[in-house]
């Protein structure tokens, strides 16, 4: 049957552990990409190269690349509430589920580096 299954060793099961999957894989995520800086510069972009005006509700794989330390990347929205640090450089992904509204990319530091999305 098809499923996700554990098996654990009884004389050890401290080291002789671990999960399997039977069937069909589940689709890859699909992924965004978000940017802040260098200058005074923030997007969010689909795996396509577009600016993100609007999504369709879901789980999406999201890599943030940070190149200031004078902003940083901030993600909010219903259920959603990811940032980078104002002094961190550097790249981060996360998994996010978005669900229908209005959400927001925005620097914490500079109120005018702000971009806003619907997701339905």
């Amino acid at each position: 049957m098809d499923g996700v299954y554990t098996f654990l060793c009884d004389a050890h099961p401290g080291t002789m552990r671990g999960t399997f999957a039977v069937g069909a894989a589940p689709p890859p995520k699909p992924r965004l990409t978000g940017r802040v800086g260098p200058g005074k510069v923030i997007s969010l972009k689909t795996a396509a190269g577009t600016t993100v005006k609007s999504l369709k509700a879901g789980t999406y794989r999201l890599t943030v690349r940070d190149a200031t330390k004078a902003d940083n990347f901030h993600l909010l929205g219903k259920g959603v509430n990811k940032k980078t640090g104002v002094r961190f450089k550097g790249s981060v992904t996360w998994t996010v589920t978005f669900k229908a509204g209005s959400y927001t990319v925005r620097s914490d530091v500079s109120k005018k580096l702000r971009r806003t999305f619907k997701v339905t």
